[in-house]
């Protein structure tokens, strides 16, 4: 056995230093962003000035150490600190992006205020803004590395018991075992405890090394959960319960106290009062830019669709947005003059409604322009829940569970649902259920990256898909 493994070996048989690894890392990391923000500084400085020495200017040492400092209240308030590999790494890095955008604006902000700018150059502060989150994204990457490394070694995993009906618990180990990065290591337990002698489980527990236990019982075993609880008092291990409120497809739950009262929150708005804000102001800024910039183009296609055929160049209709609420959405008129309420829910690919112009822009998705005008309404989004026909709402509404959810957000000109091959036409209630899962992970999972992420793959999907119809 080499030196190596005799150290690992030695450093596996500890437990309880094994379940405070969690913590260690979250310390180590908070060490690391806060040595990468003055060391990405610094290179930003080099990279000026094109040699490397200290700043000879005493005020860039003054707005690393605040940016350090800043880095680390920011990041703590957006939980980056918390059980930071526990979360999906989507999230991880819009969180990311967003804690180091808010703490070049507030050391932007200071420098305004205490009137300095002018003693910062400019460049060294684009420099010191790539270089710092490509940093940050670096250390999370090295550190997971790292973590993975020593976890499959048997390092620093959380030795986990779970107690429950066995379908619960076979459900819960399953979700466990698709992420593997997270370091939680499930302990079996015997059939007899799990079966309701819980008097045995302390020793058990002590033998095994266990230092934590969740249970699983569903909410109408009360005396089961007492009972688990009532006998892990004398044992020092943490205790986690996972209520059923999973299967009813809740959005946006958790744990909340008002006025000094514990209260789970089963479903409340999705998106923070700053996410709201966030996205309101990317999706003005986006279709303000994108109305100017395709304003030439606009119109050629409002001429296109003149000569088409009879009938007004913008097609209206009302659709259900946020909250429920009906509006009018905009499109580029596609098809031939027609009643409404006589023709068919959603367009076939061989539909004859369409006019030869109509198909180029369908095929094109350039039909869908004009919803940018309903994005400055504040009627629509970029990204969100395709907004359905009044007709499909009342139709999939008792066929769906969870259907009318996507109402919780403002309806999108694209969404999650479309850039994972969920366009057009939905000919089956197999895909308008599948659709509607998409767009409900979206809504659980909103993230300004994930916003990002879905504009650039639908741009993709705009130049090089043409199954669009």
């Amino acid at each position: 056995m080499s030196v190596m493994e005799r150290l690992l070996a030695h450093v596996a048989v500890s437990p309880r230093a094994a379940g405070d690894g969690m913590a260690m890392a979250a310390a180590v990391l908070k060490l690391a962003d806060m040595a990468v923000v003055v060391a990405s500084g610094l290179l930003a400085y080099a990279l000026r000035t094109g040699h490397v020495e200290l700043p000879d200017a005493p005020h860039y040492f003054y707005a690393l150490l605040a940016g350090a400092l800043l880095n680390l209240f920011v990041f703590v308030q957006l939980a980056l600190y918390q059980s930071w590999r526990l979360a999906l790494p989507s999230m991880v890095l819009g969180r990311l992006l967003w804690g180091w955008c808010l703490v070049l604006v507030a050391l932007a902000s200071l420098s305004f205020l205490s009137k300095t700018g002018p003693s910062f150059s400019r460049l060294w502060f684009l420099y010191w803004a790539g270089i710092g989150i490509l940093g940050l994204v670096g250390a999370r990457v090295l550190l997971d590395r790292l973590l993975r490394w020593l976890h499959s070694r048997g390092i620093g995993n959380r030795r986990v018991a779970l107690l429950g009906p066995p379908d619960r618990v076979a459900q819960v180990s399953e979700r466990i075992q698709r992420g593997p990065w997270s370091g939680i290591e499930v302990i079996p337990v015997p059939p007899a405890i799990n079966a309701g002698d819980f008097a045995a489980l302390p020793d058990w527990l002590s033998q095994h090394s266990v230092i934590e236990v969740w249970l699983a019982w569903p909410m109408r075993d009360e005396r089961l959960i007492r009972e688990s609880v009532r006998n892990l008092d004398a044992s020092c291990v943490e205790i986690r319960w996972i209520p059923d409120i999973f299967a009813f497809r809740l959005i946006h739950h958790g744990m909340a106290e008002v006025v000094g009262t514990p209260m789970l929150e089963l479903s409340v708005r999705p998106l923070s009062l700053t996410s709201q804000l966030v996205k309101l102001v990317v999706d003005k800024l986006i279709a303000s830019a994108m109305l100017v910039l395709a304003s030439p183009l606009l119109l050629a296609l409002a001429v296109g669709v003149k000569l088409s055929g009879p009938g007004p160049v913008i097609f209206r209709q009302m659709r259900h947005g946020w909250d429920g609420k009906a509006f009018e959405v905009w499109k580029f008129r596609s098809m031939h003059a027609h009643d409404p309420a006589e023709a068919p829910l959603q367009t076939s690919r061989t539909d004859s409604r369409v006019t030869r112009f109509g198909a180029f822009l369908r095929r094109t998705s350039l039909d869908e322009l004009p919803q940018f005008v309903n994005v400055l309404q504040g009627r629509m989004s970029i990204v969100g829940p395709r907004p359905h026909a009044l007709r499909h709402n009342a139709e999939y509404q008792d066929l769906i569970p969870n259907y009318l959810q996507r109402h919780r957000v403002k309806p999108g000109m694209t969404g999650w649902a479309q850039v994972n091959g969920l366009r057009g036409e939905t000919h089956s209630l197999e895909k308008m259920r599948k659709r509607v899962e998409y767009d409900l992970y979206y809504i659980q999972h909103w993230s300004l990256w994930l916003d990002l992420s879905i504009i650039a793959q639908t741009c993709a999907i705009v130049l090089f898909d043409r199954d669009a119809y």
